[in-house]
């Protein structure tokens, strides 16, 4: 079931913006040059808020110890994040971003790891 997270102008291009969902699913929307992509806002490292890190390129680096994500995947791209990020269906209708919190998709692989850096 599709879910109104926020409003497409609630997040600019390149901004992020922590949303809470249904019954306390705590959400991270990120804007990278006009697309939306969501995200669990914590962490599968640390207890840090993902919307809280810097958005380079297609990844999120986590506040707290630098950990990385590619928010299209939720793939642990940098050490020391190992597990990947929980990544949720997108649409953007009439200027809202809306999330399919039902379908959400495990951004993984063997191992929960992408060509890690260090």
């Amino acid at each position: 079931m599709n879910q109104l997270v926020c409003d497409v102008a609630d997040v600019p291009p390149g901004a992020s913006r922590r949303v809470e969902v249904g019954d306390g699913l705590i959400l991270a929307v990120f804007n990278v040059e006009g697309k939306f992509y969501v995200l669990d806002d914590t962490c599968s490292h640390g207890e840090a808020s993902l919307a809280d890190g810097e958005i380079v390129g297609c990844e999120i680096i986590c506040p707290l110890h630098s950990g990385q994500f590619d928010l299209a995947t939720g793939k642990a791209t940098r050490r020391p994040a190992k597990r990947p990020q929980r990544i949720f269906p997108v649409e953007v209708v009439d200027g809202q971003i809306l999330v399919n919190v039902d379908d959400e998709a495990k951004g993984s692989n063997a191992d929960g790891l992408a060509h890690l850096q260090t």
